[in-house]
């Protein structure tokens, strides 16, 4: 699944294709992605000039005076820009024609994306009760703490909740409290401050390095040029199994935590 990083690298990507230029049409190829694509985009995104594209969490969110346009990428997303004349691959849902002669299109092989739309002064479901971005100032020294007080679940469950911080995915957690050396197993409310502090910190070193990176190359993940990621090159924990630490060269070891593998070295993390 593409994660905070990959998203990120897609906008930055996206941002300078893409703003200032009029939709001349567009145009829904398969409708019923994880929810449907609002028919009415085709109305109501003619002629609009786009401002601009933000992201919250892992959503992107391109600017209309009308609104803005939610894009999630899924388990196995990706968008493109390309000349518009470039005939339609399979898998690709939903395009719009640009008055440059490209199009900006929306691929999903496994239609766990969503093409969603936000009227000015709304903020639909999905985008509520979300936790801070990792690598704001909001995102401080106090924030993990506060939401720990009282929480009895692992600490690797924890950061990757999106009410408490939105973007920690399942490789980029694991990778996140390797550096912190703490344990994905220890309880997030017996995690002192300090270490939570330290926990931050890795956070956003750990997401900052990947996001320089153009982020991983895991499922299959290409950036807005088509090409892949390559922050798994410098992956120090995640999909390394019985491989040795590079810290004390012992064994990496793999547990399953809520349905996920997570990734770590029993004498480094404690």
């Amino acid at each position: 699944m593409p994660e905070l990083p990959e998203v990120e690298t897609t906008r930055r990507g996206l941002e300078p294709l893409i703003t200032d230029k009029k939709i001349l049409s567009v145009h829904i190829y398969k409708k019923k992605l994880r929810w449907e694509i609002p028919s009415h985009l085709k109305n109501t995104l003619k002629n609009q000039t786009i401002l601009g594209i933000s992201r919250r969490a892992k959503y992107l969110l391109v600017q209309f005076e009308q609104g803005q346009l939610i894009m999630h990428l899924g388990m196995s997303g990706s968008i493109r820009v390309i000349p518009s004349l470039e005939p339609l691959k399979k898998h690709e849902h939903f395009e719009l024609k640009l008055d440059n002669s490209t199009s900006l299109r929306f691929h999903d092989p496994r239609r766990f994306g969503s093409v969603l739309w936000q009227k000015p002064n709304e903020t639909i479901s999905l985008l509520k009760n979300l936790g801070p971005e990792p690598l704001s100032y909001e995102f401080d020294d106090n924030s993990l703490f506060k939401s720990s007080i009282g929480k009895s679940k692992n600490i690797k469950t924890f950061i990757m909740d999106s009410n408490v911080v939105v973007g920690v995915g399942n490789i980029y957690a694991s990778e996140s409290l390797f550096l912190a050396k703490i344990s994905p197993k220890r309880q997030a409310g017996k995690t002192s401050k300090k270490r939570l502090i330290i926990l931050t910190e890795s956070i956003k070193n750990v997401l900052s390095d990947a996001i320089n990176n153009g982020g991983t190359t895991l499922n299959d993940f290409s950036n807005v040029n088509g090409n892949p990621g390559y922050f798994s090159q410098v992956l120090n924990v995640y999909g390394r199994d019985n491989m040795p630490c590079i810290i004390c060269s012992g064994k990496i070891r793999r547990i399953v935590q809520n349905q996920r593998a997570t990734y770590y070295c029993p004498k480094c993390q404690h």
